[in-house]
Order: C-alpha cells, then sequence, then structure tokens
C-alpha cells in the first residue's frame, strides 16, 4: 500500500464520522420535540449503520455509510395536560432521544475522527521525510 491509499482510507473514516456527528447533532438538538397534535408522534431517535466498501482501484477495504434508519425504541410519556399534543389524560408522548447515549456516541465518533486525522499527519510526515531525503 502507498501513502495515497493510507490518505484515501483515512479519508473515508472521516467522512462516515462527519456523517455520524451530523446525525447525532440532528438528534440532539430535537431531543424535546414533541408532536404538535393529539395522536402525532414526536422526533424519532436516527441511527446511522456503516458498512465494508472494497475499493478495486485502491485495493483496500473502505468504510462507508449503509444507511441511516429510525430508532425504532419506544417513545417516552411526560404528564403535561396543557400541551397541544397531549392525549385526554394529560400525556404528551417525548422522543426516544437519550441525550446521554448521544453525548457518549458523540465523543465515540470524535476520538474515531481524531485517529484518522493523526493517521493523515503521520503520512503527511512520512512524505515530507522521503522527500527531504531525495533532495
Amino acid at each position: 500500500m502507498d501513502f495515497s491509499n493510507a490518505l484515501d482510507i483515512s479519508a473515508a473514516g472521516m467522512k462516515v464520522q462527519g456523517a455520524r456527528l451530523r446525525i447525532i447533532a440532528e438528534n440532539v438538538a430535537n431531543a424535546d420535540t414533541t408532536a404538535t397534535a393529539p395522536g402525532g408522534e414526536p422526533f424519532r431517535r436516527k441511527t446511522i449503520l456503516f458498512e465494508s466498501e472494497f475499493d478495486r482501484v485502491l485495493g483496500a477495504e473502505l468504510v462507508g455509510i449503509k444507511d441511516v434508519k429510525p430508532d425504532k425504541s419506544d417513545f417516552g410519556r411526560a404528564y403535561r395536560p396543557g400541551h397541544p399534543a397531549a392525549d385526554p389524560e394529560g400525556y404528551v408522548l417525548t422522543p426516544n432521544v437519550n441525550t446521554l447515549i448521544e453525548m457518549t456516541d458523540m465523543r465515540e465518533a470524535q476520538r474515531s475522527y481524531e485517529a484518522n486525522l493523526r493517521v493523515m499527519r503521520t503520512v503527511r510526515q512520512m512524505l515530507e521525510q522521503t522527500v527531504s531525503i531525495l533532495r
């Protein structure tokens, strides 16, 4: 594997982790988004699925995004009798977003992004050292 392949592989990792961070940001931003009418559903958490993709040009496995799917876990319920989406008993469905889980996922995505960035920096340093030897 040459240096450019290593850069392409790391770039693919950074791309999917960036997409993962966007999904997490959307989940956090909508953590309190309820329905606006009785019987409506609140925001449903989204999850991202990765897959391994073989790149024939590089001759290497790259990570890619397989799908972004809604999380099918149950919604919460909160007693808010004055809310426009409250049922006859005064309960409102709340999103299935747990901000603690989202923050944990965000930290993991950040670490993975940083690891791929470190690989790119290391490859760049190796290239610079190679060029300096050739001068």
